[in-house]
């Protein structure tokens, strides 16, 4: 279960209130910005007639065969971006866009019905194929783009799909030069093809019907945060006592040159979990977890670092999260008996 680390008293009654009476809009919100810069970057490419409807809502999404973009509503109200900071690492401006990009894509895909063509079908794969939260990706694999952290384009032909548009979409992405001799180049030609090709055609789906809005939305912003999910079990009570005394192994006794190695994890947390979950696909929020137990048990066992040896030791704390997520996406857990 997540809890708030003493919020302020404007906290405690944002907390108290259902999400659907707080009054959110996109419209005038700090992510207006956003969707109109979304908008300017597909007329760029010379999109003229796709322009995908946003709306706040728990998550973000686009409804499966629906061509409309799903926001998170803490994006919308400053207040609500703090407490997303403290649980979760908000995303930053450019880590919204990558989402608004990805999303557009699976619009788009919607809009003109590619999934259903036979040449969508031979590149990316049947739409039909089960959806899975779990996915053992290829690390490295040529034959799709990087995008999203955790090799995101495997998953599913649908979010292979949205990821190759996301990356042509985005400016500068230089993904003619970048993919060169990749297979995952003839889906980006293929994406760069039906976009001039239906630039100026109208969507076969205009509209699309969203899925949960923020108006309603029943639950407390706090209902929303006290989310326990089966993570939990996985984390829960890692035997990495050890590992991390052998890591962190600066003496007690030194009063100079020392540091608790618990503050060097704060410090490099977020960078800690993106880097982890990018390059090993296991999915962030158990990282997340994984990262947090790793701090909770460093200040447990009141461990050092030697402030000239830093570096390495960040480097040795990446090196052994990373070798116990690929634990878990090997073999279905981080430490084995």
């Amino acid at each position: 279960m997540q809890t708030f680390e003493k919020p302020a008293a404007e906290a405690q009654e944002l907390l108290s209130k259902p999400i659907r009476e707080l009054g959110l809009r996109l419209d005038g919100s700090p992510l207006e910005r956003f969707v109109q810069q979304l908008y300017r970057e597909l007329e760029k490419k010379g999109v003229k007639k796709f322009r995908p409807g946003c709306y706040l809502s728990d998550e973000w999404g686009c409804p499966s065969g629906e061509p409309v973009i799903g926001i998170p509503f803490y994006l919308a109200d400053p207040q609500l971006a703090k407490l997303e900071r403290e649980m979760n690492d908000l995303e930053d401006a450019r880590e919204i866009m990558m989402y608004m990009r990805h999303e557009a894509g699976h619009a788009f895909n919607y809009a003109y019905e590619l999934f259903k063509t036979p040449e969508w079908r031979e590149l990316f794969g049947s739409f039909r194929r089960p959806y899975r939260d779990a996915y053992r990706p290829v690390p490295f694999s040529r034959s799709y783009v990087r995008h999203i952290a955790g090799w995101y384009a495997q998953k599913h032909p649908d979010e292979d799909f949205a990821e190759t548009f996301a990356v042509w979409l985005t400016p500068r992405s230089r993904w003619r030069e970048r993919y060169r001799g990749w297979h995952a180049i003839t889906k980006l030609k293929y994406v760069d093809r039906v976009a001039r090709k239906f630039g100026d055609v109208d969507p076969i789906r205009q509209r699309g019907r969203t899925d949960i809005t923020v108006e309603e939305m029943d639950a407390t912003v706090a209902e929303f945060y006290q989310r326990s999910g089966d993570e939990g079990a996985l984390i829960a009570d890692l035997p990495l006592n050890t590992d991390l005394t052998d890591l962190f192994n600066a003496s007690k006794r030194r009063r100079k040159g020392v540091r608790p190695a618990v503050d060097l994890i704060r410090e490099h947390r977020k960078a800690l979990v993106d880097k982890v979950t990018y390059w090993t696909g296991v999915p962030r929020p158990l990282i997340k977890r994984l990262v947090e137990s790793i701090q909770s048990k460093v200040a447990e066992l009141d461990l050092r670092v030697d402030v000239a040896k830093q570096a390495d030791q960040l480097t040795e704390l990446t090196a052994y999260a990373t070798t116990l997520a690929m634990n878990y996406l090997t073999r279905g857990k981080f430490v084995q008996p």
